[in-house]
């Protein structure tokens, strides 16, 4: 009796499913679900690298040179020393991401070090800095458009509102538009603008020291134990980017590169760092920002750079779990999708 072909085909297919086996498949389709999720990133590895340098490349470096010539020049090995700290605790953020794709923001890796407390306790430190921080720089730049107009104020419905309020108000009004963007592709280039700020003031401490008759006259002390708490301190703040991190990672569309990225990010702001700590102290009677070491006529170059660099990183303190809670939205609407397609 001759075979058809339909029966060999329907020998090859089990009368009974296999409960075991359609767990397993059942487990592979939520790994490839989850790996879909995580590379689900659209900003490249080159894009990343702004928006790290930005956030690391922040308000210290005007204050390093004070830092130095706090502790001397030996201190400047704590630098080093912050900085590899800094970079290797980036590199335990990617791990602990890398290991649950559910983690997506600090509060997440509070939460599953700690539970719903830790969770909590992580939120509330996290959003607490970057609140005081968001409004440092507002403040900041107050002064700074105060300084450049002195003059400006106005009065509305008989109530009068000063300069430096006025300031305020209208840079929180130009970062504002910021903080309704999704695509850090597209934020990267506002993040490029506080580089180059950062840039630019580096440059220009070089140029007032060897072409505007300032120079570099300071040798300085080897080390000053009761500067080292200062110089401490102002060099850990020049890496206190992390609360940024999960976010950079979450939106590279290579996530592999993050090590990276964060390579490159950490050598450049140390190399930069460095450069300022040496070329502000070496000028004379280093202030506590090196900037105020200029003539009155380069401070306007000062205030106008110092502008550009607050704007330029505001939008990385303002937003850091904006484009993870952006994901994890879309990652609950295709499951609602497909469960409504079941």
């Amino acid at each position: 009796m001759d075979t058809m072909p339909h029966d060999d085909l329907s020998l090859a297919v089990p009368l009974l499913v296999d409960k075991d086996q359609h767990r397993l498949g059942c487990k592979l389709r939520d790994v490839e679900t989850n790996y879909s999720f995580t590379s689900s990133g659209s900003t490249s590895s080159f894009k990343t690298v702004f928006h790290g340098l930005n956030a690391l490349s922040g308000v210290g470096i005007l204050s390093i040179p004070y830092a130095l010539s706090s502790g001397g020049w030996l201190s400047l090995i704590l630098l080093f020393v912050i900085s590899t700290a800094a970079f290797y605790t980036g590199l335990l953020i990617q791990r602990c991401m890398d290991l649950d794709s559910n983690i997506r923001t600090y509060p997440d890796i509070g939460e599953r070090a700690f539970g719903n407390k830790g969770r909590i306790l992580v939120s509330v430190l996290m959003y607490t800095e970057l609140y005081l921080v968001s409004t440092g720089f507002l403040i900041l730049e107050g002064d700074n458009l105060q300084n450049l107009f002195p003059n400006m104020g106005i009065e509305v419905a008989g109530f009068e509102i000063g300069g430096r309020q006025l300031s305020v108000i209208i840079v929180a009004l130009i970062i504002l538009p910021t903080v309704w963007l999704d695509n850090m592709s597209i934020l990267s280039y506002i993040s490029a603008s506080g580089v180059l700020a950062s840039v630019i003031i580096l440059v220009s401490i070089f140029w007032t020291g060897a072409f505007d008759g300032i120079g570099f006259k300071e040798k300085g002390t080897l080390v000053n134990w009761h500067g080292i708490p200062t110089a401490v301190s102002l060099y850990a703040f020049c890496y206190c980017a992390h609360p940024v991190f999960p976010t950079l990672y979450t939106s590279m569309k290579n996530k592999h590169q993050f090590s990276n990225v964060m390579i490159l990010c950490f050598i450049l702001c140390s190399i930069s760092y460095a450069s300022m700590a040496v070329l502000g102290y070496l000028n004379v009677r280093t202030k506590r920002q090196v900037t105020d070491n200029l003539k009155p006529s380069d401070r306007q170059v000062k205030l106008k750079t110092d502008n550009l660099h607050h704007t330029g990183q505001s939008h990385n303190e303002v937003r850091p779990d904006d484009h993870a809670n952006s994901q994890r939205r879309q990652k609950l609407a295709s499951g609602e999708l497909q469960e409504k397609a079941i």
